[in-house]
């Protein structure tokens, strides 16, 4: 099933959007910690990746996400990150307050948490904890060379059933991405045997769906069929196959103009009952801000246009999907 909007102009697209959205009812979620419930068909929260926007400090981040008409941020809470590990005993407060200021909901972080015997990332679990957040990404993992997959898989299940037990402890859930490429988890069937151990009440995966089809084209389906007891979070993106420097890649683009099949995607979301905390992501052209740049060179409102952009495709999408 391919979008409907693809044979509509972007000047009737953004229209019918901003009619859709005007009529839009936030959904409310009762718990944080609530993996999935009844979904209300009409009704979708998303959060912006705060990686977008590290050109500009807390509170000027914070205004233009509420501007734009996000619900919320995934705050970037690692190396190069909003707020550095190393400071976010001081720096995250400062974050959570220019949120609250703009009626942002704590919900999503950004991590290069795994390691729990580490000093510095505990410091961030007990900082987001004591915040306010419930959900945050892990880091990634990697299968060294010089070890079986099978013997690897053992050992980062030992490792995720401890930092579930840290999450339990401080109420939150921790979500490792499938992301694309030579990285644990890209065969999205990895994660259920590295999570088989852990309390899935905490840990879970960070499913996103732009990753999912590169590595499983048009299985992406049985994919998600699989993981979707686990999905704690979702990450939205597209993307289409181009040739570049020499070979075929996949390109990131804006919503709705690549593969990403959103109206049976969010079809099946809707299926599962998959209730879960929302990041957008926009990897595509932003002079820079698609790299988490401090200084970029497009102007900050068309960077700002086509985030409303995308964020009005998501909820029209998600109304029009049965």
């Amino acid at each position: 099933m391919r979008n409907d909007n693809k044979g509509i102009s972007r000047r009737d697209f953004t229209k019918k959007s901003a009619t859709a959205l005007a009529g839009i009812s936030l959904l409310q979620i009762g718990s944080p910690l609530l993996a999935s419930s009844v979904v209300s068909r009409n009704d979708i929260e998303v959060n912006l990746f705060s990686k977008h926007l590290q050109f500009l400090d807390y509170n000027e981040m914070c205004s233009a996400a509420a501007d734009i008409g996000f619900n919320g941020l995934d705050l970037t809470v690692r190396p190069k990150g909003h707020v550095l590990p190393e400071n976010v005993t001081e720096d995250l407060p400062k974050a959570v307050e220019a949120m609250k200021k703009y009626g942002l909901k704590l919900q999503m972080l950004t991590t290069n948490v795994w390691d729990i015997s580490n000093e510095t990332e505990q410091r961030v679990l007990e900082a987001a904890s004591k915040a306010g957040f419930s959900h945050y990404r892990t880091g990634w993992l990697t299968y060294p060379e010089n070890t079986s997959i099978e013997e690897s898989q053992a050992i980062f299940s030992e490792q995720a059933a401890k930092l579930g037990e840290v999450n339990k402890k401080l109420g939150l859930i921790g979500c490792y991405q499938n992301h694309a490429g030579n990285h644990v988890g890209a065969p999205i069937w990895d994660l259920p045997t590295i999570l088989s151990k852990a309390d899935d009440n905490y840990m879970g995966c960070q499913y996103d769906i732009r990753h999912a089809v590169v590595e499983g084209g048009k299985s992406w389906e049985l994919d998600l069929r699989r993981i979707e007891p686990l999905i704690k979070s979702i990450v939205i993106k597209d993307f289409k196959w181009g040739y570049k420097n020499g070979k075929y890649e996949p390109i990131n683009i804006p919503l709705g103009e690549g593969v990403v099949e959103f109206d049976k995607y969010f079809s099946l979301l809707k299926k599962y009952k998959i209730n879960v905390p929302i990041s957008l992501h926009l990897e595509y052209d932003l002079g820079g801000a698609e790299h988490g740049a401090k200084e970029i060179i497009m102007d900050k409102k068309e960077v700002f246009a086509k985030m409303k952009h995308d964020l009005l495709f998501i909820r029209e999408a998600w109304q029009r999907a049965q």
